[in-house]
């Protein structure tokens, strides 16, 4: 269920913690739809919900759903959070490790998939559950870094001279305390051949409140430069003051921001959505990066497109766009040296 508001003393006088805020996020699929006025009129097109979630929880933070069309179940927003029966059907050609991250670890919480960079999973959480997440199947209790698991981590980068990039995904990196980030940026910035410092998060817009001060001095005392990788497939996500005062805050931190969005079927497959969201990022200060195909997850073919539809859509963007505006079609496959750059049929 929702859990109980918070109370009027931190409403009313103190801004909620981020904390405070995920520990008040919908749980239930019943208590977003009641909070959308979708519970009468259109519960039926979310047949099976309790199977759904039993394979793969519900979190959405009140802030999120906020951005949420009351009364519209085809809510772009709503299409990326809710379970649908859909999930439960066994599709040929996807699997429960699409892009080969379990071949790919090196020692667990670690993947070295790309030469120059390596990934650290630094936790299972995320502030919100995307039904669509390419890692919804991922082993993470035997794949995060505990402090042992970190330590060799660490080794393993410092022994690697060619890696001059670490990526920070999980879950999502900004999970962490302040404290337990500090501590893993100054045990990577320690590493003399290290250049780059990449986080992959969702944090900004579904959890703005997360961007706090402190953090942004974490962000603005390492010597590693900071590129935050954000995801977001719809330009509604933006449509926020708090969210654009936060992408405000990092612009101003001297945060390289870069976005990459997942082409997913009823959300953003049309011209119209992809070109308005570019301009929203751009308007944001955040540079489209990456239009990923869907990876083939158990559980995920509701959202996928064709590949010619994909290339039809992405020819629509290169015809009306400034090439700074248009994200890189790519799709990620298992044992390629890079993303695969998708330009023809």
């Amino acid at each position: 269920m929702l859990h109980k508001p918070l109370n009027s003393s931190i409403t009313n006088s103190t801004p909620a913690s981020w904390q405070q805020e995920l520990a008040h996020a919908f749980t239930q699929p019943e208590d977003l739809l009641k909070f959308l006025q979708l519970d009468n009129n259109a519960s039926h097109l979310y047949n099976d919900l309790e199977k759904a979630v039993q394979d793969f929880s519900f979190l959405v933070p009140v802030s999120y759903a906020q951005r949420m069309q009351k009364g519209d179940p085809e809510d772009p927003l709503l299409l990326q959070v809710m379970p649908s029966a859909q999930e439960l059907i066994p599709t040929p050609g996807y699997s429960t490790n699409p892009v080969g991250d379990l071949e790919a670890t090196t020692i667990p919480g670690l993947l070295h998939k790309y030469y120059g960079r390596v990934l650290l999973i630094t936790t299972g959480s995320c502030p919100i559950h995307c039904r669509y997440c390419f890692r919804r199947n991922f082993p993470y209790q035997h794949n995060q870094t505990s402090s042992k698991q970190h330590q060799h981590a660490i080794d393993y980068i410092r022994l690697n001279h060619e890696i001059t990039e670490v990526i920070l995904s999980g879950g999502d990196p900004l999970m962490l305390s302040n404290q337990r980030l500090s501590k893993l940026f100054q045990s990577l910035q320690a590493i003399s051949h290290l250049k780059r410092l990449r986080i992959h998060t969702r944090i900004p817009t579904v959890l703005p409140s997360r961007i706090d001060d402190d953090l942004l001095q974490l962000f603005t005392q390492t010597r590693l430069k900071i590129i935050l990788v954000t995801h977001i497939n719809h330009a509604n996500e933006l449509d926020s003051k708090t969210v654009l005062e936060v992408f405000n805050q990092l612009s101003n931190a001297k945060i390289r921001l870069l976005n990459q969005s997942v082409l997913l079927h009823r959300i953003n497959d049309s011209p119209h959505t992809l070109i308005k969201l570019s301009e929203a990022l751009f308007d944001a200060g955040i540079i489209p990066y990456y239009l990923h195909l869907l990876d083939k997850t158990t559980g995920t073919s509701h959202f996928e497109i064709t590949d010619h539809n994909a290339l039809t859509l992405y020819q629509s963007l290169q015809n009306q766009l400034p090439g700074y505006l248009v994200p890189k079609l790519v799709r990620e496959i298992q044992g390629e040296q890079s993303k695969t750059l998708k330009t023809q049929r």
